[in-house]
């Protein structure tokens, strides 16, 4: 098997590999590669523009999930929906056979130096190093979980509530190139309502359909945190918010809706 994701076959398809199958079932992929590959379509949107002259940065990313993505050829799109100097609008779409599996909206931003007033009152999350692997609840194994590593330094997968955990990659988004910042924390991101899920798996459903991620800056290094929480209310509906963390401080804030219901 490849050390990837992903498999390249020209023509913006792919074929995923098993590394991309998710918990609920192995038929289906977990939705942070999927998330991944939407993001590299759209960081690709900055190639082959030459009235682009200033530097540009994804400041919200929407993951729309329409469905499941099976572990079958999928075909990725991208394109500038609103253009503009300052503010631009973009859009991506996963598509498997003529079903569209997911889509992506996101604001592009100019660039410019505000570190001098830059704000950050969340304090870093405490180093991966010297922390010990961590496990996730029995029965959830293989395919997406096994091709990342996981860190706990608050809480952890397999205790119930909010917690703290570093990932990283151990293959590549797609096959024979290095992931960028942008995918590594996306191909992570997802990930927020299963480390701070406080429901027995076997019992419950806690599904997202979508992921929003608001971006301070984009990440740096290999290792993305993830200080997470779920919260449910009273009639099926949930929201896991994730503090993002690279292992210099906070670069953002992502959200998702969750379907909660008993299996």
């Amino acid at each position: 098997m490849t050390d990837a994701f992903y498999v390249p076959l020209g023509g913006g398809r792919y074929s995923p590999t098993k590394h991309t199958a998710g918990p609920w079932t192995p038929d289906a992929q977990h939705f942070g590669p999927p998330s991944a590959l939407l993001v590299r379509a759209l960081e690709e949107l900055r190639r082959g523009r030459p009235e682009v002259s200033h530097a540009r940065q994804l400041s919200r990313v929407t993951i729309e999930i329409l469905g499941p993505a099976p572990l079958t050829e999928l075909s990725v799109s991208a394109r500038v929906e609103r253009p503009g100097r300052s503010v631009e609008l973009l859009s991506a779409e996963l598509v498997s056979g003529e079903r569209a599996v997911a889509r992506a909206s996101a604001w592009r931003m100019a660039a410019s130096d505000t570190g001098a007033i830059a704000t950050n009152s969340v304090d870093p999350l405490p180093s991966p190093e010297g922390v010990a692997e961590s496990p996730w609840p029995n029965g959830w194994s293989g395919g997406y979980l096994d091709a990342m590593e996981w860190r706990a330094v608050s809480g952890g997968m397999a205790e119930p509530g909010p917690a703290a955990v570093w990932a990283r990659q151990r293959v590549d988004l797609v096959e024979g190139e290095k992931p960028s910042p942008l995918q590594r924390l996306f191909a992570v991101a997802d990930s927020g309502n299963g480390v701070s899920n406080f429901l027995d798996p076997h019992q419950w459903w806690f599904i997202n359909t979508e992921l929003t991620i608001h971006l301070l800056r984009e990440p740096a290094g290999e290792w993305i945190g993830l200080d997470a929480a779920t919260t449910v209310g009273p009639n099926g509906v949930g929201i896991a918010t994730s503090r993002l963390h690279d292992l210099a401080g906070q670069i953002g804030t992502g959200t998702q809706a969750l379907l909660v219901r008993p299996r």
